[in-house]
């Protein structure tokens, strides 16, 4: 046999051997795949997906300046959604979308009429099982449009405060509201006793809310403002979300005779005292009418040309540092306050003031004289009423003036009605 001949048959044999070896790994993995069948690799055309190419989420993840009411979804080719959870995630109390997943599992969407917050940052979390039982998860994010015009309300009184009986809620808006049903609406006066409590507005950036009569004392008031994302105006949406709580303490209600220079301080319905005043001279006349103590000020700067009281030179009639014990009664400069450069007799005898209601006083303020017993029994939210002066009622607009308005007027100034 030629060597040709011995070499050819060699390689047939070991061509033969590695048939027999190739089949038996052949064999081997055709068991193991048939094992596999119950739960081993897949077939190519089944290899479990990423959770991004299972779990379909608009908006995108990291999307920004995405509408309030834009498209929000989250959706499966196959299989079924487990649980699907969206949250605003920016506050303190993360808030939840209320959403649901459809009958036949394939996608979730949000509650019919939901608005996302605008300027708000949301989190989307899926969970799905694919055809196959096997389980996947995914997590976003988004952030919903920020607007360019906003608005916000300015509020009185103070949050925790306890106030007088004759407390007006006002609400000054820093731009002109045109929605303005919607904006009365997203502002809640409740309180404890219950009373009816009604919105009047002034004008476009004015919002006042009061009861038909004085509140009782005791009363706790709370003001829910859920004005974040109510559109006030055009393309002008509101940005607070907030809630004030203030009590109302004893009820002290002073009458002012300007006729007689006095002033009866009453308590809960009791005279306390009489306090001999002066008020407006012949030809700046205080102002008739009910109003509120809105400010108090243990000193304060008095300047005449702030209100229109100057000279034929335009200087102002009265500039006065150092005013102590000042309360103030309306938004033009009504107020009540202490008074040390006038002639001590004219207090309970003439008017004199420029306007204001004047309590004998002492330089840099007495405690012991009537301005500063007074004021130390004073709350922001006590009605100060003015009778027998020769001037008009003041403005129901004028500070917190409104209980000079009939109820019936009071109420028709609502948006809600």
């Amino acid at each position: 046999m030629s060597n040709a001949v011995r070499r050819t048959r060699a390689t047939l044999a070991v061509a033969a051997l590695w048939t027999v070896l190739l089949a038996g790994v052949a064999g081997c993995t055709g068991e193991a795949g048939s094992a596999g069948s119950a739960g081993g690799p897949a077939a190519e055309g089944d290899k479990p997906r990423a959770p991004g190419d299972t779990i379909r989420i608009t908006p995108a993840d990291g999307a920004t300046a995405v509408p309030a009411d834009g498209r929000l979804e989250v959706a499966l080719a196959g299989g079924r959604l487990e649980r699907v959870k969206v949250t605003r995630i920016e506050d303190a109390q993360p808030a939840e979308v209320p959403g649901a997943v459809s009958p036949n599992g394939l996608t979730w969407r949000p509650k019919p009429g939901t608005r996302l917050a605008l300027a708000a940052k949301y989190s989307v979390d899926a969970v799905a099982l694919d055809v196959h039982g096997r389980r996947s998860a995914r997590h976003t994010t988004f952030t919903t449009v920020v607007p360019d015009h906003r608005f916000i309300g300015y509020f009185t009184p103070e949050n925790r405060s306890t106030v007088g009986v004759g407390m007006i809620i006002s609400f000054d808006f820093n731009r002109g509201i045109r929605n303005r049903a919607a904006v009365e609406r997203a502002i809640r006066v409740t309180s404890v006793p219950p009373v009816e409590v009604v919105g009047h507005w002034f004008d476009a950036e004015r919002l006042d809310f009061r009861p038909r009569e004085y509140w009782k004392p005791g009363t706790k008031v709370t003001v829910d403002m859920a004005l974040r994302d109510v559109e006030g105006a055009a393309g002008v949406y509101g940005v607070q979300r907030k809630t004030v709580r203030f009590t109302v303490g004893r009820s002290q209600v002073s009458v002012v005779d300007a006729r007689e220079q006095t002033m009866e301080v009453r308590r809960d319905g009791r005279l306390l005292t009489t306090l001999p005043v002066t008020t407006g001279g012949k030809k700046t006349r205080t102002y008739n009418g009910r109003m509120v103590v809105s400010e108090m000020h243990d000193v304060t700067r008095m300047n005449g040309a702030t209100v229109g009281f100057t000279d034929d030179d335009g200087k102002s009639e009265y500039d006065i540092k150092d005013v102590p014990h000042a309360m103030r009664l309306t938004t033009s400069g009504t107020f009540l306050h202490g008074n040390y450069w006038a002639d001590p007799a004219v207090f309970g005898a003439r008017n004199v003031s420029h306007g204001c209601i004047g309590l004998r006083d002492e330089k840099g303020g007495s405690q012991d004289s009537p301005a500063g017993w007074f004021f130390d029994r004073t709350l922001v939210g006590d009605v100060v009423e003015v009778v027998n002066s020769p001037d008009r009622t003041v403005d129901p607009w004028n500070g917190l003036s409104g209980w000079n308005m009939g109820w019936e007027a009071w109420k028709a100034g609502s948006a809600l009605r």
